[in-house]
């Protein structure tokens, strides 16, 4: 009789816990925690991401988000994604002077690259936006964009035979909405980091031979005689993230900052963009004015307009310009083609899973 009822609770306890595992093909939410990539060098600058307390990223959501940054239903007529704009091989910028939208009409702005924005509080080109969630969201309601309303991407979204399954695992529901396409999108470019350049070996990891004499005159120049250190710090980012006037014009056409905020005296202030990976993302400047490098640094030796109204303070009267010479130029240009990541430009990690 104890031999029964022994036999009859092993039989019992396996069928529950037969019952209790999932089957081979159920969806289950139990996100895990993203590690983010970042050297210790870098920590030692900018700390830790700080991300916000509803939308930590998780293995399941950075995997949802890249999806979706590569998923053109998010355009009206299917044919754009975010990655349209915004491509690997150009540090997830844009090679043309400005992006063509769904219905052929081009922006006015060169598109911004998607490159360590973990570490920025405001975004686009004027500064409108304070978080990667807000920048993920406005593109694909833009008329020159992806020109599309939200309730027709969600309902996309929520029709399609992957996707509802995918947002349980990330969110722990299979209700998709706006809010959470822009949390999964921006999961996923906080994924986005670049810290690997020839730049890095050379200056923080010690490698003496990763720049070679004249990459190593242009860093010199670089947080010397060319003041390029005063906007874009070398605190690993190569921005401190400020928007400013850096004297393109005497009359700017584009107001800038000053379209945000309605203040005259933000007329002209542009936000100061990341140099790494620079020599990948021409053309330069908000309004793609200059198509190489070797224009932008002249630029700066000899062209800054000091009529420009409020233009910056770390743009001082030049008089005559900096006037570096042909070869201090050249030097310069050298030592920003080292800023290049050629690993960040080839992470199968960050390219199309479709």
């Amino acid at each position: 009789m104890k031999k029964i009822l022994l036999l009859s609770c092993i039989t019992a306890g396996i069928v529950v816990m037969h019952a209790c595992k999932p089957k081979k093909d159920e969806v289950v939410y139990s996100p895990v925690n993203y590690n983010f990539s970042i050297p210790d060098f870098a920590k030692k600058y900018i700390g830790e991401i700080k991300q916000p307390s509803d939308n930590i990223a998780t293995v399941e959501g950075v995997a949802l988000g890249r999806k979706l940054f590569y998923e053109k239903m998010l355009s009206n007529d299917n044919s754009m994604s975010c990655a349209t704009c915004h491509k690997q091989e150009n540090a997830f910028d844009d090679p043309r002077p400005f992006s063509k939208g769904t219905n052929g009409a081009l922006g006015n702005r060169n598109a911004m690259t998607v490159t360590n924005l973990a570490f920025s509080q405001q975004f686009f080109w004027d500064g409108r936006r304070a978080t990667l969630e807000g920048q993920a969201h406005d593109p694909v309601t833009n008329p020159i964009e992806m020109a599309a309303m939200w309730p027709d991407v969600v309902a996309r979204l929520q029709s399609s035979g992957i996707y509802p399954d995918l947002f349980y695992k990330a969110f722990g529901t299979r209700t998709i909405d706006s809010n959470l396409v822009t949390r999964a999108i921006a999961q996923f470019e906080r994924t986005l980091l670049s810290f690997n350049s020839l730049f890095d070996k050379y200056y923080y990891q010690g490698d003496s031979s990763a720049l070679n004499a004249q990459e190593i005159r242009g860093l010199a120049l670089f947080t010397g005689k060319a003041l390029c250190n005063t906007c874009h710090v070398m605190n690993t980012l190569f921005t401190d993230h400020a928007l400013r006037n850096n004297g393109l014009d005497n009359d700017p056409a584009d107001a800038g900052l000053m379209s945000f905020t309605g203040l005259s005296t933000d007329r002209g202030k542009f936000k100061v963009p990341t140099l790494r990976n620079i020599a990948q993302t021409a053309p330069y400047m908000h309004d793609s004015r200059f198509a190489t490098l070797e224009q932008v640094v002249n630029f700066y030796s000899s062209g800054v307009k000091q009529g420009s109204p409020n233009i910056d303070e770390h743009m001082p009267d030049f008089g005559s310009g900096l006037n570096l010479t042909a070869s201090e130029q050249a030097d310069l240009v050298a030592f920003l083609k080292s800023l290049t990541d050629k690993d960040f430009l080839t992470n199968t990690a960050f390219s199309d899973p479709n």
